[in-house]
């Protein structure tokens, strides 16, 4: 994990990012610890602080979760929630500007499904 600080993204975030990115992609497995709010600081020079903030958004979330005394682990079901915030991000974010865009050029709705069926490089199933 690389910390941006020239970054507009606050650092509290980018640390969520990366745990989430790390879930997503299963290097860090439900049920498996995470590195502490302190390893975070000691290796990247940050305020602890400034991590826990990152842990607080995951555990608000229900991502992660505290064993009292023996650290923080990733909940069950986590990687599902967060492929399921991240389509909904894809589809508020971007799917919109497509159509938008698309309306902007005068392409229509059929014309749109055309152009993205015709993608070769799509896979039916994910």
């Amino acid at each position: 994990m690389e910390i941006d600080e020239k970054s507009l993204t606050p650092l509290f975030i980018q640390i969520a990012e990366w745990i989430e990115s790390e879930i997503l992609s299963g290097n860090i497995e439900e049920g498996e610890s995470i590195p502490s709010t302190n390893q975070f600081a000691s290796i990247y020079g940050i305020n602890p602080a400034t991590a826990r903030k990152g842990f607080d958004l995951l555990t608000d979330e229900g991502i992660i979760y505290k064993k009292r005394g023996i650290g923080m682990f990733v909940s069950d079901g986590a990687r599902e929630k967060l492929k399921s915030k991240a389509r909904n991000k894809l589809i508020e974010e971007s799917v919109s500007m497509l159509i938008e865009n698309a309306k902007k050029l005068g392409i229509t709705k059929n014309e749109l499904i055309d152009i993205i069926g015709k993608d070769r490089n799509w896979e039916d199933e994910v």
